[in-house]
């Protein structure tokens, strides 16, 4: 299948996950997948609180990064588990891989909801839809087909999903149809303005940290790639460390902006694109995935010189690919 393609029977398939959630009767986990962004924590908190509204018995397993936990309630967190009770129905949001789903076993009854090309279709229904430009659109669909009455609380969360995965509506996602939902939400109560304050917030480490990054920027293949990583002398918290790729990749003239940051298990690589370039492309050649303009991988049991070395033979073959090379 395209990675790209939207996923055929769309509504039919999401039309049956509605039937389903209506008619479970046990507890309802959901979870999302490891690191969480806005997306995932937008999308899994608004289902979460749907489903709640319908009476449901739904636990929200989730751990957002600090500039998102202005979205939740304490009371809205559930621990992690290690196994799901007999009867329960697991719905994963926003997550391209089995295994990249955290605090909960994928096991039970399983629905998969997300919108990245590369997800395997895990699970006993799976509505994947490239086409989507975040996961939370999706659950905006679905909460219309469960009836449920929207609410400020609500539509909330599923705005911020929309709106982060989407960079604020200056993405390639942004299409007209997700305007139109997004709009939509605005009508319930959202507040826009808050949002995107409270979304660019960052601790002192972040701006400490970002001279430093800045004093490690390279440019590759005549300026086509910009790379920066973060120094090994700073200690940075990751949910900080995670905006500097944003940063880098409005290097003028760069069409792709490469972020290293060495971690215990190896070198996590940032990947953002334009132009035709994909940031897909190249995180999948290092074993990783995500979506065209934006994507990632972790480069294991390598240093920052290796790893460096991957992403620039990873980056030229995608460029030789696009014809730039």
């Amino acid at each position: 299948m395209d990675g790209n393609a939207p996923e055929p029977q769309y509504w039919e398939k999401l039309r049956l996950v509605a039937e389903v959630l209506r008619a479970v009767e046990g507890p309802i986990y959901i979870a999302t997948h490891v690191d969480p962004d806005g997306d995932a924590i937008g999308s899994s908190l608004g289902l979460y609180r749907a489903l709640k509204a319908l009476g449901k018995d739904a636990r929200w397993v989730a751990d957002p990064p600090r500039f998102l936990r202005f979205l939740p309630k304490e009371e809205e967190y559930s621990d992690p588990v290690e196994r799901l009770p007999m009867g329960a129905t697991l719905v994963v949001l926003d997550s391209a891989e089995p295994s990249r789903v955290v605090g909960v076993p994928v096991e039970g009854f399983v629905i998969n909801l997300d919108h990245h090309g590369t997800n395997p279709r895990f699970g006993h229904l799976a509505v994947v839809d490239p086409s989507k430009a975040a996961t939370a659109e999706m659950v905006k669909d679905l909460i219309d087909l469960l009836g449920v009455a929207w609410t400020e609380e609500m539509a909330t969360p599923v705005f911020t999903g929309i709106l982060t995965d989407t960079g604020n509506f200056r993405f390639a996602n942004t299409t007209p149809e997700v305007l139109r939902k997004a709009a939509e939400l605005l009508g319930y109560g959202v507040k826009l303005a808050e949002i995107t304050d409270r979304l660019q917030y960052r601790t002192p480490h972040y701006f400490k940290a970002l001279g430093g990054v800045l004093s490690t920027l390279r440019f590759h293949f005549g300026g086509l790639l910009v790379t920066a990583h973060l120094p090994e002398d700073l200690e940075v918290p990751e949910e900080d460390s995670d905006g500097f790729v944003g940063v880098i990749r409005y290097a003028e003239g760069a069409l792709v902006a490469v972020y290293l940051r060495r971690r215990e298990e190896g070198v996590k690589v940032s990947i953002r694109s334009r132009g035709g370039v994909s940031a897909q492309n190249i995180a999948v050649r290092l074993g990783g995935g995500g979506h065209v303009p934006a994507a990632g991988a972790t480069l294991k049991g390598v240093d920052l010189e290796q790893a460096y070395e991957r992403v620039l033979e990873a980056v030229a073959e995608e460029l030789r690919r696009a014809g730039y090379l």
